[in-house]
């Protein structure tokens, strides 16, 4: 059986990070690509990967190049490239620069990967998912967004954190735009399959709520210069290991709905079955009142921000 192909686009923190982590995985071969100027980057970057394999004991094979020839007929291909937020700015500000880098990025992809499944990790995450589906002109089924993952990942964190518990025991879910109106939910949050709000105050998860929307922000803010990139690159692989080994594995991210949840037209995160088609169902979550307002709501400023594209 031939080897999965796999290329990343973009070889900055979260790409090369990203790279690193399907290679430890042996999800695949995989081809990093960076725009011309940054010639001998990405080459190297993958070089250094693949001469960890047998210390690592992964027999991936991992390349570099500034040219999309070497990506030809990849199963699966990661959109990294774009800016990556400065402190001070909101996705938002990234809006029209990201969008026409996914947009060449799409372009190039669909030339020699006609048949593969998209993952869009760019910012603002939504936006550039619409962006990556419209240019490709793909089913809806094989273009996603990776957000729901992380931002569960950060409330799960923080919640073992206060719980004093394995994180291996919290399950979150977060849905909603990747940005601040995302909409973390407590009722649907478990440790050990026990509802999360048996266990801690009101008041104490609303802090933790708050601290996971802003997730993204305090990180940028310690670093100072750049965004997160080891748990965005973690998050991403989790997906590609779903949808490779065929899984039916749900997780939230980001998709495109049509109706569901009474949204349509836009991608907004929700839970998602992943597996050899890619996006194999939407999870439809019974919610209550307060719930969907801020799901709609989170679809609101999504829509909005995809509306500023035109």
């Amino acid at each position: 059986m031939a080897r999965k192909k796999i290329t990343v686009v973009g070889a900055g923190n979260v790409g090369a990070t990203l790279v690193q982590r399907l290679a430890e995985k042996e999800l695949g071969d995989i081809v990093v690509v960076d725009i011309p100027q940054m010639e001998g980057m990405p080459a190297g970057k993958a070089l250094d990967i693949l001469e960890s394999g047998p210390v690592y004991g992964y027999d991936s094979f991992v390349s570099g190049t500034t040219e999309y020839v070497p990506t030809a007929n990849s199963d699966i291909v990661i959109i990294t490239a774009g800016l990556p937020r400065k402190p001070g700015m909101s996705r938002d500000d990234l809006l029209n620069t990201n969008a026409g880098i996914v947009k060449s990025v799409t372009e190039q992809v669909v030339k020699y990967s006609p048949k593969c499944i998209l993952i869009v990790v760019s910012n603002p995450l939504d936006a550039m998912c619409l962006v990556a589906l419209r240019t490709s002109k793909f089913p809806k089924n094989r273009v996603m967004g990776m957000a729901g993952i992380l931002d569960s990942a950060r409330m799960r964190t923080f919640l073992a954190q206060e719980l004093k518990v394995s994180v291996e025991n919290v399950h979150a879910m977060v849905l909603g735009g990747h940005g601040d109106t995302m909409v973390p939910l407590p009722r649907f949050s478990t440790v050990a399959g026990i509802p999360v709000t048996e266990f801690i105050s009101a008041e104490k998860l609303e802090r933790i709520i708050q601290r996971t929307r802003d997730g993204g922000a305090e990180i940028v803010k310690l670093l100072k210069t750049g965004s997160a990139y080891y748990a965005p690159s973690a998050s991403v692989a989790e997906m590609v290991e779903a949808i490779l080994k065929d899984k039916k594995k749900i997780v939230p991210c980001a998709v495109y709905l049509e109706g569901e949840y009474g949204i349509r037209g836009v991608f907004v995160g929700v839970p998602a079955k992943l597996g050899f088609q890619g996006v194999e169902e939407v999870i439809q979550l019974n919610l209550s009142p307060v719930e969907k307002a801020a799901l709609e709501k989170s679809a609101e400023a999504v829509k909005e921000l995809s509306e500023a594209l035109k």
